[in-house]
């Protein structure tokens, strides 16, 4: 199914009938479950989001709730002593006992406000005190600090028509509600004689306990208007702690999860995932049903196929009657067995043939390459003039045994044979050492016709083998395989591999055959084969350089093929192609590789290594 819908994606329809109709089904419950899932987002998100839209205005109603009951409650404190008659007959006669009996610790504490004052219709000050809540002490610099802020603000705004009012403050570090009342008698008469005010402070923990969630003051940040800040789980809620004329001296800030958008969104799912889930339960029998009538025979004839590609049987498929297409199918495929199996046994036969051809075509080529150098030797000989003219050696000896020959003239003379004598005999050393060369590629020849029977039926037995030394006779003898001179370079330390020393002997001679022809197709008449040998773990590379013409990168396959060639004159092409199927038989590997043509090139050759002949040449080190 996957491949179905992969197929379907890159427009490709499929033809049978069973794969439109998963792929119709497929594509209507996706577009169903899309749409039911629009819908669902379409009526769940906006409820839920609208349930948490007033869930967090509750929490700023209560937030500013908590702030004026607090107020408030410090507004009816202070009122009392307002209304207070000793408060008033206070504010006409001080007097000592009305101050440590309104002022003391003890009253204070109990009301819980750590700041009192009582401030004439002018502004100043009649008393003042503030009392450390920890130590329970008097703070002058925080009664300066109380006093100095409450100079700055209009306590008879603050009291209004009501003749009390509550509003916030900010003491340095601190946030405190301020209560403020006229003075007066308790039965309300006389005019006010000035203000009480008193200060209750409200901290972090305290707001906390009002709201009953985390909250806490920022004195930092202080905004001016209600701030509500959304994120993934939780919203981050503001709200301004207002002073006089309504001026943010603080921020009340909190957060709360989002409870009802989060559950918007797991209905949101789960309605989605069922959906998915229904329309993959459908598939799932839909998948079945087709398999059960389509893909099952369809799997029996691709397994039979596949026995047919292993085994080479051409055994025909065994099905039940079937009148729809998948009968015509089984009919179809058993019709094309019977055809490969006629043609099979014509191919088997004209391979034969062939493969006999061939085999002789490929040793008249390795034997044409091993008797170029004997063919070179014998054209030297033939063609090369004496060292010395045998006349003037003769002319010199009759000379020589005259008794009236002066002495200078007899030294000469003997001079001249001396070195006739060398010429000759250095001509006949030479002569020597190419008739050896000659007589070791012509025991190459019959070695390659010896066991030619033996490489043609049979796997080549492969023993250890010292690839420096083959490399050394092969190119020995192919510095004589054509007209050019030629520079060899190849190491001279023992690499040991495992193959066929006489099929391994051919491949390298056929290379350096080749790269010989290489060198003389540039039209120069002198070039330079360098060998290079690596060892790894278990493996021998061994990279052949020639500075030929070289070849085009794209065209390395095809150097392979049998009967291919680059050169124009030359016919065949069997050298490369028999190269590289003697080296798999070995168990190696063949590469030709160059940069362009002029470039040169290389021929990589893969052997494996006889790592027992290098640990046994190790341990007589």
């Amino acid at each position: 199914m996957r491949a179905l819908l992969a197929g379907a994606a890159h427009g490709r329809i499929p033809v049978s009938l069973g794969a439109k109709l998963v792929l119709i089904l497929t594509a209507v419950g996706l577009l169903g479950s899309a749409a039911i899932t629009l819908l669902l987002a379409a009526i769940i998100t906006p409820s839920f989001n609208q349930l948490e839209n007033s869930a967090v205005s509750a929490h700023v109603e209560r937030t500013r709730a908590a702030l004026a009951d607090f107020g408030a409650k410090l507004e009816t404190a202070v009122r009392d002593y307002g209304d207070w008659t000793d408060s008033y007959d206070y504010m006409g006669r001080p007097n000592r006992a009305f101050e440590e009996d309104s002022f003391s610790t003890t009253a204070m504490a109990n009301l819980a406000v750590p700041g009192m004052a009582y401030i004439r219709p002018d502004g100043s000050v009649v008393l003042a005190r503030w009392i450390d809540t920890a130590t329970q002490e008097d703070s002058p610099e925080m009664k300066a600090r109380f006093l100095h802020k409450l100079a700055q603000v209009d306590l008879d705004a603050i009291a209004g028509s009501d003749s009390s009012g509550s509003f916030y403050m900010r003491l340095d570090d601190m946030i405190a509600a301020i209560g403020v009342a006229r003075i007066r008698r308790s039965d309300g008469t006389g005019d006010p004689r000035g203000y009480v005010v008193m200060a209750r402070t409200l901290t972090s923990d305290q707001l906390s306990r009002l709201l009953q969630i985390s909250a806490r003051l920022d004195l930092d940040t202080q905004v001016r208007e209600l701030t509500v800040v959304p994120h993934v789980s939780r919203v981050e809620i503001a709200v301004p702690v207002r002073g006089p004329g309504d001026t943010p001296v603080a921020t009340a800030a909190y957060s709360v999860p989002r409870d009802l958008s989060l559950l918007g969104k797991r209905m949101l799912l789960f309605a989605t995932l069922g959906t998915v889930l229904l329309m993959g339960v459908v598939l799932i029998v839909l998948r079945r049903a087709i398999a059960r009538l389509v893909l099952r025979p369809l799997h029996r004839v691709e397994r039979h196929m596949g026995l047919v590609r292993e085994s080479g049987s051409m055994r025909l498929l065994k099905e039940a009657p079937r009148d729809d297409e998948i009968g015509s199918l089984v009919t179809s495929f058993n019709s094309m067995l019977r055809q490969l199996k006629d043609l099979r046994e014509q191919l088997e036969m004209q391979s034969f043939k062939l493969g006999r051809s061939e085999s002789a075509v490929a040793v008249m080529h390795n034997v044409r390459n091993a008797l170029n150098p004997i063919s070179t030797i014998l054209s030297q000989g033939l063609g090369r003039s004496e060292a010395v003219d045998r006349g003037l050696i003769d002319k010199a000896v009759a000379e020589l045994i005259r008794d009236d020959l002066p002495p200078a003239r007899r030294q000469k003379l003997a001079a001249f044979l001396a070195a006739a004598t060398e010429a000759m005999e250095a001509e006949r050393e030479e002569r020597r050492r190419q008739l050896e060369v000659g007589r070791e590629a012509l025991h190459h020849v019959l070695e390659i016709i010896g066991k030619q029977q033996e490489a043609a039926h049979e796997r080549p037995q492969l023993e250890a083998c010292d690839i420096s030394d083959i490399i050394a006779q092969n190119a020995t003898i192919a510095r004589y395989s054509g007209g050019s001179s030629i520079a060899f370079g190849f190491p001279s330390t023992p690499h040991w591999v495992r193959a066929n020393r006489v099929i391994l002997s051919q491949v390298v001679g056929n290379l350096f055959a080749n790269a010989a022809e290489a060198i003389a197709a540039t039209g120069r008449e002198s070039g330079s084969i360098s060998v290079s040998v690596t060892e790894a773990e278990d493996s021998v590379r061994v990279v052949i350089r020639d500075d030929g013409d070289g070849f085009e990168p794209g065209s390395a396959p095809t150097l392979f093929q049998r009967g291919f060639s680059t050169r124009k004159h030359k016919s065949g092409g069997l050298g490369l192609h028999w190269c590289a199927n003697a080296l798999g038989a070995m168990q190696g590997k063949l590469e030709l590789r160059s940069d362009g043509p002029g470039t040169g090139a290389r021929a990589v050759l893969t052997l494996q290594a006889a790592g027992e002949m290098r640990d046994s040449e190790d341990l007589a080190a």
